[in-house]
C-alpha cells in the first residue's frame, strides 16, 4: 500500500484544515495516509498571547521518519514570502536523509496559505522546491485539471504550484470550499502518482 505524510505546520489552524483536506484526498486513492506537524518553536507564553491554536491532534514528525513513506505533503503558512520558520528548521534537520538519499525518487509537493491573494503564496511554493529537488524527490503540484483555480468569481487561492487558502489579515477567513477541494485534489494526485512510482 502507498504511504503518504501530510507534514504541517499551523499556527492558526488554517493549515491544518487544508492538511486534513489533503490527507482525505489521498485516502480516497486508497493510500495509507499519516497527518503529522512539525515542532513549534515559539515559546508558549508567546505562542499563547498571539492566540496560535494549541489543540491541534496531530502527533509531531521527526525528520529520519520521511523516509517511511511514499509521497510527502507539504504545508507551512507564508512568511514574508517563504515558509514559516518551524518548516524551514524541521528541513535543515534532514542532511543525513540527504547524504543517505533515503528520499530520492519519492513524490514531494507542498501548499500554503497567506493573509492577502498577493501574499507569497506561490513564493513560499517555488520556494519550498528546491529543497524538495535537493533531496532527489520528484515535484508534483495542482495541476490545472483542477478547475476550481480558474475564473475570478470569488477570492480563492491556488496555482499550479500547490494548493493555498486566504486567510484575511486578522486570520477570521478558514479555507472555502473550492481552496478544499483543491487541496483534496492534491492529496489524489500525489498519491496516485507515488503509487505508479512505488511499482
Amino acid at each position: 500500500m502507498t504511504k503518504i505524510l501530510v507534514l504541517y505546520y499551523s499556527a492558526y489552524g488554517h493549515i491544518e484544515a487544508m492538511a486534513q483536506a489533503v490527507a482525505e484526498g489521498a485516502r480516497e486513492t486508497g493510500a495509507e495516509v499519516a497527518i503529522k506537524r512539525v515542532p513549534e518553536l515559539v515559546p508558549e507564553d508567546v505562542a499563547r498571547a498571539s492566540h496560535f491554536k494549541l489543540d491541534q491532534a496531530a502527533p509531531i514528525a521527526t525528520p529520519d521518519e520521511l523516509a517511511d513513506y511514499d509521497g510527502i505533503i507539504v504545508g507551512a503558512g507564508t512568511r514574508f514570502g517563504t515558509m514559516a520558520s518551524q518548516m524551514r528548521n524541521f528541513w535543515d534537520q534532514t542532511g543525513g536523509l540527504w547524504f543517505a538519499g533515503k528520499l530520492v525518487g519519492k513524490i514531494g509537493s507542498a501548499f500554503t496559505s497567506s493573509a492577502t491573494q498577493h501574499g507569497g503564496q506561490e513564493s513560499t511554493i517555488l520556494g519550498f522546491i528546491p529543497t524538495l529537488l535537493h533531496q532527489g524527490m520528484v515535484v508534483a503540484g495542482l495541476p490545472y485539471a483542477f478547475q476550481g483555480q480558474m475564473g475570478v468569481d470569488e477570492i480563492k487561492g491556488g496555482s499550479p504550484y500547490g494548493a493555498s487558502t486566504i486567510t484575511n489579515g486578522d486570520g477570521s477567513r478558514m479555507p472555502s470550499a473550492v481552496e478544499l477541494e483543491g487541496a483534496r485534489y492534491q492529496g489524489r494526485h500525489v498519491a496516485t502518482l507515488a503509487a505508479k512510482l512505488a511499482k
